[in-house]
């Protein structure tokens, strides 16, 4: 399953097997990257799919040189797992 950005829309997706479609909705705030919402459907829940998605916009972030801002819970979870993201904060976006 690849990611994309849909920019029109401000979300990275993923499309899933049955056609559904995972979303992470950002805005941005003074060049930081605002990480609002991450939405998995029920038949793909449990299966990683959401931490795939939030992997891969935080490498995104890293790669495009981008301080984020989570509001997002499932993302601030992931991050409290993953601490090697944590560099990535905007300290003075929260």
């Amino acid at each position: 399953m690849d990611v994309i950005n849909n920019k029109r829309y401000s979300r990275f997706e993923i499309l899933m097997p049955d056609g559904e479609v995972a979303t992470l909705e950002y805005r941005w705030l003074k060049g930081s990257m605002v990480l609002m919402h991450t939405v998995v459907p029920a038949p793909g829940r449990g299966k990683g799919i959401g931490s795939k998605l939030v992997k891969y916009v935080l490498d995104h972030a890293r790669e495009q040189g981008l301080k984020v801002i989570v509001y997002c819970p499932f993302v601030t979870e992931y991050m409290k797992r993953h601490p090697e993201y944590n560099d990535l904060v905007d300290a003075q976006g929260k």
